[in-house]
């Protein structure tokens, strides 16, 4: 007797690319409307808390990267390297945790929003086959905003932990790109298991269980998210396209038929 085939592991099912994810965007004009509606909300929320947190760090450190030692003798060119070195360090990280911070308070307050996109993106995907949530309720946003906050939490520590691992040349590097991609996977893994109430751990052993889906879901936004300044922009007008990225790859994991490209 022949031997069944085992089963293929869910990280090599078949993949939605980010190019079919944007024609499914762009083939719904409510889609597209409640899309760039978020677009504008995220980015004001995210750059006003940019703004802030870069304010209050550069408050903290004072006067002591607004001008270098005297540059007296070989000792005292050795520490205006020193402080510059550590200056530009400073800027890089400090501004990298500052839009960190400020995106996740953004993501936390929008998260009902972006979950009424992957609910639509959903509808759109499986047409009749769709399956109706319970009723729209107070307590379900509070719910949503409860969990929402539970992830920006978990994002604010591992930033924490990033910042120390940036100290650690090549190797320090990798794993900070490593954990913002899966911060950034968990983030938008929220959106279409929202309205099923999943709680974080099961969030989380999704995650573990498809960890190659979960690089490649996390990974393009993590990488611009290291882009200073630029980051905020970017990100927050593809915030959109990667929810319906994960929201499509996250239908298909979970052995439902694949979308609807036009």
């Amino acid at each position: 007797m022949m031997s069944r085939s085992p089963a293929l592991p869910s990280s090599v099912k078949t993949w939605v690319t980010l190019g079919q994810a944007t024609r499914f965007l762009f083939s719904s004009g409510r889609l597209m409307g409640w899309s760039l509606l978020l677009v504008a909300v995220t980015l004001g929320l995210t750059w006003g808390g940019y703004q802030l947190t870069t304010a209050l760090m550069d408050q903290l450190t004072g006067n002591f990267f607004q001008q270098g030692p005297e540059v007296v003798g070989i000792w005292g060119w050795i520490k205006f390297q020193g402080w510059w070195i550590l200056k530009w360090i400073f800027l890089l990280l400090s501004r990298l945790i500052a839009f960190y911070l400020a995106f996740f308070v953004a993501y936390t307050l929008t998260t009902p929003s972006y979950v009424f996109l992957s609910v639509a993106v959903e509808k759109k995907k499986a047409g009749h086959d769709f399956e109706e949530d319970a009723p729209f309720t107070l307590i379900g946003v509070l719910v949503d905003l409860r969990e929402g906050l539970k992830i920006a939490l978990v994002g604010l520590l591992l930033s924490v932990l990033a910042f120390g691992l940036n100290f650690i040349p090549i190797i320090g590097q990798i794993l900070v790109i490593l954990i913002y991609s899966w911060c950034s996977a968990l983030m938008f893994l929220d959106y279409p298991t929202a309205r099923r109430r999943w709680t974080l751990g099961r969030k989380m052993a999704w995650l573990k269980r498809h960890w190659l889906a979960t690089l490649r879901l996390g990974l393009l936004a993590a990488l611009l998210g290291m882009i200073p300044l630029v980051n905020i922009f970017l990100i927050a007008f593809l915030f959109p396209l990667f929810t319906v990225h994960t929201t499509l790859n996250f239908m298909v994991l979970d052995g439902q038929p694949g979308p609807r490209v036009p």
